[in-house]
């Protein structure tokens, strides 16, 4: 895999490594930027290269670390990389109120992260899950606004010259990293960094991101010289900012109405699988299976989870985050704890179907399997 790697690889997510993204999720408290670069060395492609498309966070990290430090030698790695994209990009670019500083922007007017909770109601979620992008701020961990990241898309529009009519990036570069490399779906592909798709006969190129309870979409219509940019702040945003897309096309292209439709008939669809999923859930977990946990689990790459037990809740820790906990009895005997916290619902671990002490949780995502074994005294 190393010898076939380029830079541009990086960004392709074709390379066959895979998404996994618990293992800066649950590490990112103790966690630097050079940590995450040490933790592709431990990565294993699950497809031939070229075969599947799969985004890959800690590798579009590396990427931005990697452009950063060829022209910022030294100093420590994240702060050259801030330095960097603050002068080369941000700056010539007109995007001053754009920064990877939490602290900074946290002492600025900002939109706060919102979530559903369990009786699916949008509420406001806990900040401090969204310092796990730092470790690896390049795949996605700017702060900015509106107007700032609408400066970006006109770059786009322009093939990479400034409003002065300077050139900030060739035009053969710029239009390079529109070239599909991977295969998404039957109209969609991945070029470099971007989402290239054909809707209706039309080149759209745009990218989203998604941190807890903030979700964004930006787009641009080549041949229509138009594009768009949607920051939204909670985890409901996405069906939004696919929605407002849409409708632009529709109105510039006199297009049939269908985005606002499809939208509430997100809106239905979320909420009924929500409430589905949720329906065998036991809040607070059955206190008999609560009695069965160890006081804490350790997973090698993961780390430690500590159990606490409270008056009506059942929490979990984990490094830098946590969350109230229910409990399930599924069919083939096992148990799940899965989070309930607005804005990390749904993580699961699974004990074992076994009596006596739970002496082992399992977390799985699509492509790997975590065990996390006992280490302190059962609840009793």
């Amino acid at each position: 895999m190393t010898r076939r790697i380029f830079v541009k690889h990086l960004v392709c997510a074709c390379t066959g490594l895979p998404r996994q993204d618990f293992d800066w999720l649950f590490t990112f408290d103790r966690s630097s930027p050079q940590g995450q670069l040490d933790v592709l060395a431990t990565m294993k492609p699950t497809t031939e290269f070229g075969a599947l498309f799969q985004y890959s966070n800690p590798l579009a990290a590396a990427a931005g670390y990697i452009g950063a430090r060829t022209i910022k030698p030294d100093g420590e790695l994240g702060q050259a990389y801030d330095a960097v994209m603050r002068d080369k990009v941000f700056g010539p670019l007109g995007m001053s109120r754009t920064t990877f500083s939490f602290d900074e922007a946290l002492r600025t007017d900002h939109a706060s992260p919102h979530s559903w909770d369990m009786s699916l109601r949008n509420v406001p979620i806990d900040m401090a899950l969204n310092h796990s992008i730092i470790p690896i701020r390049p795949a996605g961990g700017a702060w900015s606004s509106v107007r700032d990241y609408a400066r970006y898309v006109r770059l786009e529009l322009a093939s990479g010259r400034l409003p002065d009519g300077s050139t900030f990036i060739t035009e053969k570069n710029m239009l390079a990293r529109r070239v599909p490399q991977v295969r998404v779906g039957e109209d969609s592909w991945y070029g470099m960094g971007l989402w290239i798709e054909d809707i209706k006969g039309m080149r759209v190129i745009s990218h989203g991101g998604s941190m807890f309870g903030y979700k964004s979409n930006f787009f641009f219509v080549p041949d229509a010289g138009i594009g768009g940019v949607i920051l939204t702040n909670a985890d409901s945003g996405w069906r939004v900012a696919t929605a407002v897309m849409r409708r632009t096309l529709e109105v510039v292209y006199d297009g049939k109405p269908e985005a606002e439709e499809n939208l509430l008939s997100g809106v239905r669809e979320t909420r009924a699988f929500l409430t589905g999923e949720q329906r065998d859930w036991k809040v607070p977990p059955e206190p008999s299976e609560v009695k069965r946990l160890a006081g804490s689990y350790r997973n090698a790459a993961l780390g430690e989870i500590v159990v606490r037990e409270g008056k009506d809740e059942v929490v979990f820790q984990f490094g830098g985050w946590k969350s109230r906990m229910a409990s399930r009895v599924n069919p083939d005997g096992t148990t799940s704890f899965l989070s309930i916290e607005p804005g990390v619902r749904g993580f699961e671990f699974n004990a074992p179907a076994a009596s006596g002490v739970y002496t082992r949780l399992t977390l799985r995502d699509p492509q790997h399997t975590y065990e996390f074994e006992s280490m302190g005294p059962t609840r009793m």
